[in-house]
């Protein structure tokens, strides 16, 4: 079992295979955090971790409970009012103004599996994986609210999904100020916070440093996961290394505003909460209401950050991801955008696509421009139409010879934005985000469609249907290109605008749901100019997403390298690019390119009718070459070799299941002069198979190849003539079982 409950001490124990998580009932009828970390044996009671020792100074419980001190306890879902000066998991206003409450202990039920949450992205349970869902009943009776704290064990990923419901079971309207996914209060302070911060073109790169006292908040108000922050947060004991050491994960299934608050108190004791960033959140619980949060994955590990990201690869492949996605391998695609932009016809378009099936490539994806009369970024957002002048015949048409040549087709959508020069505007203005008589502040020179609205959910489905079956498409590139500003909607009541954020991406998620159900096959690509909103939450409906509008090689080492830590390779849309790159003006070679976008969902982004024959038979050769190993590179054991760190070499490695086939690469920014010697150490490997690297004569045992490493050469021969330039190179290494 993978909860068991003490009744008579009120005890909970959750267990997966490495984990336990324990907490308790208090004198106060609030619940206690007792221990979180690597597995114990289960008890009936811890009178070792219930001590209590008196402060002075302190608030406490009453006269018969003096030693009961809220703010020196660990707590797994705290109120802020009652004797706990640190930042709260909830608050609640209610029509006296009051925001003092206090749930206590009413009832718990253990459930067999976890049915998904209705109208947010969840977890799930498929029944072959021994998972049991805890729901734990709190009550402040004197306002007639509920809480239902549900706790998920994926025991063999070594996860524990949490959320809250809050339901009013009053008369009175009560109003939400926070309502976190949850709380996790550890003992100490001894943990380096690894967070993934960037910004557009360079996202989600690695940040490690030492948690100090105070709070640290990672979060967002872009009404988007961002570029600038994600979700995702590890934090790892400073001796952790991708090979060994504790870590604990926290994510959120969530596309919008979000906080990661990480408060270290003045006693050392470490408060982690995930959810909903509560600036900017208020919402109405009216009488016979209910509001669900997010879900939060939690999980941990004793072993490195690599099994960290293993681990939780599993939990997406199993319980997150799209089933029907999840373990499909993904289509080698091409994309027009950087070969055109918006100055195409349909000829134009087929010559490119023939070439593009001559040289292997599978999906051919039309992207910003087909729509409308769209031939800059000011117009035509919202009017998904073909255009006339581009597509006489339509883009099903064009769809239909794309078919005829044997490739499949994807369009890009931008299914959030309006242009004011839109028929879609000039019909409903009131649809856009906006303070009436105030500014309206343009990004990109588009604006946002109020997806709180039912009436836009309900117009872009029909739009988007009619398209998708007009052209029966294989692929879409969902893309969102601004944030939000003047959050404000003239469909909701005064009271009701700081729910905005969270109705708006509740309408990105009742789109996207509607779509899949009525268009199963249908492969979504989330995309946010770029990496913009890179979250479980999109995941959950688009199973890969575009990691960043970089495509530069150097740069996407850096982007894949912070990505990989919280989400799997087969979610990252990776492509080679032209040079000098768009983004950084970076000349690197063709070998490299494609040495960094094996490592995810593969394509390219650039006008393969300008390339020399040298080009193309290069290409031609990737492409055979990544579908041969297709399913090891976007659903194997992914492993990073190197200090995510060190600014000048990459190491990354994918190990099949059966352990009969490598890949691994290293790259290296600049090349050195006389360096010193090198062995590259793999991973993953059966230590007692022999395996030969790039087809060589020679064999080696795994355990060689993972102990003492591959030793690799890096002097240039100077008697042989330099033809190009030794800096960002790249060298793949094939291992494969030698029978």
């Amino acid at each position: 079992m993978s909860i068991e409950i003490n009744h008579q001490t009120q005890l909970f124990h959750l267990q997966t295979d490495h984990l336990s998580d324990i907490f308790q009932v208090m004198e106060n009828g609030e619940l206690g955090q007792l221990y979180f970390g690597a597995r114990v044996h289960h008890q009936k009671s811890y009178p070792n971790l219930t001590h209590q020792e008196r402060r002075e100074v302190t608030p406490y419980l009453d006269q018969n409970h003096r030693n009961f001190q809220p703010e020196l306890l660990k707590q797994e879902y705290s109120s802020l009012g009652t004797g706990d000066f640190r930042n709260p998991a909830y608050q609640v206003e209610q029509p006296t103004g009051s925001r003092i409450t206090q749930l206590q202990f009413q009832k718990a039920q253990v459930i067999t599996g976890k049915a998904r949450l209705t109208g947010l992205p969840s977890s799930f349970e498929d029944g072959r994986d021994d998972v049991e869902t805890l729901v734990v009943t709190m009550a402040d009776d004197a306002i007639g609210l509920i809480v239902k704290l549900n706790y998920t064990v994926f025991p063999h990923q070594d996860v524990i999904v949490r959320s809250a419901r809050f339901i009013n079971h009053g008369e009175d309207t009560l109003r939400l100020l926070n309502a976190q996914s949850s709380q996790l209060d550890l003992p100490d302070h001894e943990y380096d916070l690894i967070q993934f911060s960037g910004a557009w073109a360079r996202e989600r790169h690695f940040n490690r440093h030492p948690l100090h006292v105070g709070t640290q908040r990672i979060e967002s108000l872009r009404a988007a996961s961002s570029p600038q922050q994600n979700p995702f947060i590890l934090l790892a004991r400073p001796q952790t290394t991708e090979q060994a050491g504790e870590a604990i994960s926290v994510n959120l299934i969530y596309s919008g505003n979000f906080q990661q608050s990480i408060e270290v108190d003045h006693y050392g004791a470490t408060r982690i909460l995930t959810g909903i960033n509560s600036t900017e959140f208020a919402w109405e619980l009216t009488p016979h209401t209910e509001f669900q949060t997010p879900e939060a994955v939690i999980s941990y590990t004793p072993n490195g950050l690599n099994t960290m990201t293993h681990q939780l690869t599993e939990f997406y492949a199993k319980h997150l991801v799209n089933p029907h996605f999840a373990t499909q391998e993904r289509p080698i695609l091409i994309n027009n955008w950087e070969a055109t932009y918006f100055n195409f016809n349909e000829e134009k378009l087929l010559q490119f696509a023939r070439e593009a099936k001559d040289l292997g490539i599978e999906l051919f994806v039309l992207d910003d421009g087909w729509f409308g009369h769209r031939n800059d970024d000011t117009t035509s957002l919202g009017d998904w139409t073909s255009d006339p002048h581009k597509l006489p015949q339509g883009v099903g048409h064009l769809a239909q010879q794309i078919h005829s040549l044997g490739l499949q087709f994807g369009l890009w959508f931008e299914p959030e934005m309006v242009s004011l020069d839109s028929e879609l505007y000039r019909t409903h203005p009131d649809w856009t985000i906006h303070v009436p008589n105030r500014h309206m502040t343009p990004m990109r020179n588009q604006y946002v469609l109020d997806m709180s609205r039912q009436e836009v959910v309900d117009y872009l489905f029909s739009a988007m249907s009619t398209i998708i079956s007009d052209t029966q498409l294989d692929y879409i590139k969902w893309d969102m290109n601004r944030n939000i500003t003047e959050m404000f909607s003239t469909a909701l009541t005064p009271t009701q605008q700081m729910e905005l954020p969270h109705r708006y991406i509740l309408g990105v998620y009742q789109l996207y749901q509607r779509l899949i159900d009525a268009f199963p096959n249908v492969l979504f690509e989330s995309c946010a100019s770029g990496g913009g909103r890179f979250d479980l939450g999109m995941m959950a409906y688009a199973p890969q997403a575009w990691a960043s509008d970089d495509t530069d090689a150097l740069e996407r080492l850096k982007i894949q390298t912070g990505t990989s830590y919280g989400y799997a390779i087969s979610m990252m849309g990776a492509h080679v690019s032209a040079v000098p790159n768009y983004q950084t003006g970076r000349v690197t070679s063709l070998t490299t390119r494609a040495n960094a976008a094996y490592f995810g969902d593969f394509g390219y982004e650039l006008d393969i009718t300008q390339l020399s024959r040298t080009e193309l038979v290069q290409i031609r050769d990737q492409v055979k070459f990544y579908k041969h190993y297709r399913r090891l590179f976007q659903f194997g054991q992914f492993y990073r070799l190197s200090d995510p760190t060190d600014p000048n070499v990459t190491a990354w490695e994918s190990v099949s299941p059966d352990q009969q086939t490598a890949i691994a690469v290293r790259f290296q920014a600049l090349n050195q002069p006389n360096p010193a010697y090198l062995r590259l150490r793999l991973e993953g490997l059966d230590p007692n198979q022999t395996y030969r690297v790039n087809q060589s004569s020679e064999t080696f045992y795994g355990d060689e190849l993972m102990n003492a490493g591959l030793v690799l050469d890096q002097v240039l021969d100077i008697n042989e003539p330099i033809t190009e330039s030794a800096d960002f190179s790249s060298r793949l290494l094939v291992v494969e079982a030698a029978h």
